[in-house]
């Protein structure tokens, strides 16, 4: 019966249906389980960066499946693909394995991988094998358009996009954690019903038996593999480039997967050969005009947005020409899933390599300009110098870009100061004369690095020799002395997370965002000898500087780096509070262990980086700080944000759990003339008790009511969305 209604079916639409929804369902299930895995580790690039490399090694598995599959009838395969079906459907509905253990001190890296294959391994698998099994069966079918079936790639990769963009715009402003999960479980049944037909339907065709394989050279194998790894680590790679050094801007980290998943669309669709054409030939110039740039930092709003526009458009483009080639050198269909599978073996090379070794290799997120010079070798373009002119070129651009990085050098990243228009002449000439290079891999790739190094390279790898930057999987960390300004930073990609006086009458000062006149600064005056202070967030320890004799102060801090950072490289802790006890780990597991109404004061200061950890400002969160403290005491919390507007989120979080609330904005001054580094800080207090803050408005002036913003629902760990509070022009 079921047999009967799938051959009367038409085929392209229902196998483009099935290899729609399935590659929907894969990419909607890796947002969604990030969303229930924030609680644990919250939102680092790295989580997302170590996700996406369980979710590529997991699609090679799924492609090494496929591939194996295809020795058997179609039949067979069908019946052995359902049962894996049934067998991960055990797991339903997807989440957190109970049972897998918690996260330990050491780094998270290969726990994450861990759970991630507990917790959605066996659905992830049973999904991943559908776009390379469902071509394949395609192409036993009778259909006229059997014998070239990577039209349906084009569909698949639209899924995928599709899943991206709806997850942040659509699925989780409307719908809870709860009904995503279930809603998803639903859609895994519904695909395993459409895989059947699709199944059912191509097994009743004349060429549903086996075909002989074509013999593929391992050269041309191992080509696939090199072209998809540069692709795919170049999509991590730009991603942690954004995130980390230009703007850590809420959900910038979808755009790169999605024009990632849309290169794919597009070389597979009919017009692909002639726009892959085009962006092999327009790669080498968009390498030296948008490419050399990538070793400067963001710098201002308004230059942050630019680059990240500029690097966005770069990926589009390489990752087209890159696919593009692939696609050119894509086998008959009877070679299809072996030319997916080495397809998936590059792709998980290069999520190992961003993910895994360059953490642990590089302080810095040097292999974005080390995949574009890897790019620049792929697709050298079109050969304009013929003879050995080349020889000659490619001293001159380096003389040239030595000098204009020798110029550059006293000025640093700091675009605020004017350039020296001979460096820009420099760099501009030889940018010129590196285009003449271009058809020739070497002697161009050389040739875009002299223009790296001028263009903030040579900088960079100054300040990591020097040993003033760090990286960790939460991020990169630069201790910048700068003695002309007379403070040192902490840098956290380009976020100021704190500073210190280099003047010693002023070293024990709290700065930044941590003045005796902000939010924080007049609520810890009010507390007296005796009190109990607890700091969620630790940055250089600037708020110990705040303390009084007799108050006991805890700390708590994801980051070990941070913790050694602190105590290694600023004195506030050492000179201030040097039995500061700290705890090591994630606020809401550390937080959870701590005796209840054991705080008179918790200080949040966990959102002054523009990429919230949002599990830290959900309903469940609110509740554990109120837990934490006396029924007497205080919460602040830290919202300066360049991205989101955060006030109406606690000002909803406080309407829900019985919490009274002020705040404090208070702006930066253009200089001060305390010598004093300042910045712009919005705090936020909360009490349950309305004489507390009664008391803290009584003893300065600029208190005031959280504004509202009527419908916007309370975040809790089932239910969250920035896109209502994102501030679409930073200020």
């Amino acid at each position: 019966m079921i047999a009967a209604v799938a051959r009367r079916l038409p085929l392209r639409p229902l196998f483009i249906i099935t290899l729609f929804s399935g590659s929907f369902l894969l990419f909607l299930v890796q947002p969604l389980f990030g969303r229930i895995v924030l609680p644990v580790l919250g939102g680092s690039p790295s989580v997302w960066n170590t996700a996406m490399l369980f979710y590529q090694a997991a699609l090679l598995a799924g492609y090494v499946y496929a591939d194996w599959l295809q020795r058997l009838p179609v039949r067979r395969q069908l019946l052995l693909h359902l049962s894996l079906f049934a067998a991960a459907a055990l797991t339903l509905p997807i989440g957190m394995a109970g049972w897998f253990p918690a996260a330990g001190a050491g780094d998270p890296s290969l726990w994450l991988i861990g759970l991630l294959a507990a917790s959605i391994g066996p659905v992830f698998l049973a999904v991943s094998a559908q776009a390379p099994l469902m071509q394949a069966w395609f192409a036993r079918t009778d259909d006229g358009d059997a014998a070239n079936p990577y039209f349906l790639y084009a569909a698949s990769n639209l899924g995928s996009f599709a899943a991206l963009i709806a997850y942040p715009l659509l699925v989780e402003p409307l719908a809870g954690l709860e009904t995503q999960r279930i809603g998803w479980s639903a859609g895994f049944v519904a695909l395993a019903a459409l895989m059947a037909l699709c199944g059912l339907a191509a097994g009743d065709g004349a060429a549903a038996v086996p075909v002989p394989r074509p013999f593929i050279p391992l050269v041309r194998r191992l080509r696939w593999a090199l072209l998809a790894a540069v692709a795919s680590a170049l999509l991590l790679s730009t991603t942690t480039h954004l995130t980390t050094d230009i703007m850590a801007m809420p959900l910038l980290w979808v755009v790169p997967l999605a024009l990632y998943l849309l290169s794919f669309v597009i070389v597979f669709s009919a017009a692909g050969p002639r726009l892959a054409g085009l962006a092999q030939r327009a790669t080498p110039l968009a390498l030296v005009l948008l490419g050399s740039w990538v070793c400067l930092a963001g710098s201002g709003p308004g230059v942050a947005t630019l680059f990240a526009l500029a690097g966005l458009a770069l990926l589009l483009l390489i990752t087209v020409a890159l696919h593009g080639a692939l696609a050119a050198d894509r086998p008959e269909a009877a070679g299809l899933t072996s030319f997916y599978l080495w397809m998936s073996i590059g792709g998980a090379l290069g999520g190992l390599f961003c993910a895994l070794l360059a953490p642990l290799t590089f302080d810095w997120p040097w292999e974005h300009p080390l995949l574009l010079l890897a790019a620049a070798v792929l697709l050298p373009g079109r050969m304009w110098l013929k003879g050995r002119w080349w020889t000659l070129l490619l001293p001159l651009i380096a003389l040239l870009c030595w000098a204009a990085a020798t110029r550059l050098g006293s000025v640093g990243l700091d675009r605020s100061q004017a350039w020296p228009w001979t460096s820009m002449a420099c760099v501009g000439v030889a940018g010129v004369l590196a285009l003449f290079l271009q058809g020739r891999r070497w002697a161009f790739t050389a040739a875009l690095a002299c223009l790296m190094a001028a263009l903030g390279g040579a900088i960079q790898l100054e300040t990591s020799l020097s040993g003033q930057r760090q990286r960790s999987f939460f991020g990169v960390y630069t201790v910048s002395a700068r003695p002309a300004a007379g403070y040192t930073a902490l840098l956290h990609g380009t976020t100021m997370h704190g500073a210190q006086s280099l003047r010693p009458e002023l070293a024990t000062t709290p700065m930044t965002y941590y003045l005796s006149e902000s939010g924080i600064g007049r609520a810890l005056a009010q507390m007296d000898s005796n009190a109990r202070i607890g700091v969620v967030g630790l940055g250089t320890g600037t708020l110990v500087c705040h303390a009084k004799p007799g108050q006991r102060w805890t700390a708590w801090e994801i980051d070990p780096l941070i913790v050694t950072i602190a105590r290694r490289d600023f004195s506030y802790i050492s000179r201030c509070k040097p039995d500061l006890a700290v705890v090591v780990g994630d606020a809401r597991l550390t937080l959870a262990q701590a005796p209840p109404a054991a705080l008179d004061l918790l200080a949040i200061d966990a959102f002054s980086s523009d990429a919230i950890p949002l599990h830290l400002i959900t309903a469940e969160a609110f509740g554990l700080y109120g837990r934490a403290l006396a029924r007497d005491g205080l919460l602040l919390v830290h919202i300066s944000n360049r991205f989101l507007d955060l006030e109406p989120v606690l000002s909803a979080l406080a309407a829900s759990g019985g919490w009274q609330v002020q705040v404090l904005a208070l702006p930066a001054p253009r200089k001060d003339a305390r010598g004093w580094v300042t910045a712009g800080s919005t705090w936020v207090a909360l009490s349950r008790d309305p004489t507390r803050l009664d008391a803290l408005a009584a003893a300065g002036g600029g208190w005031r009511p959280p504004r509202n913003q009527p419908g916007l629902a309370r975040w809790s760990d089932d239910f969250a969305s920035v896109l209502p509070v994102l501030r679409w022009r930073s200020d």
